[in-house]
């Protein structure tokens, strides 16, 4: 039987766009408070981008790579405490909409 080392890794690319009017260096911090939750996929890179023609608009970006049997059933990830819990602060922080889109390389 195989561990989980053995599983093999597929590449994720994660977008999360949002406008957070009002920016303060305690949101910036909640944003960033978040990459624990993607360390736990490996070698994980954030980064946070703010639109330089509207402030007010952000993208983070988030690529890993995560085991293929995990991937397969994203479902049980998001049902995850930890990540429920980190997502309903995004949702309490954000008035507007977070679109979240996940793309692979091709």
């Amino acid at each position: 039987m195989a561990n989980s080392n053995d599983d093999k890794k597929i590449r994720r690319i994660l977008h999360f766009k949002f406008t957070l009017p009002g920016v303060s260096d305690q949101m910036l911090a909640m944003l960033k408070s978040g990459n624990p939750l993607y360390r736990m996929f490996g070698d994980a890179t954030v980064r946070l981008l703010q639109n330089v023609d509207d402030p007010t608009r952000f993208v983070q970006i988030i690529e890993y790579d995560a085991p293929e049997s995990i991937e397969a059933n994203r479902q049980q990830i998001a049902s995850d405490p930890y990540v429920q819990a980190y997502l309903q602060g995004w949702r309490a922080m954000f008035s507007g909409a977070i679109d979240i889109e996940v793309y692979k390389e091709t």
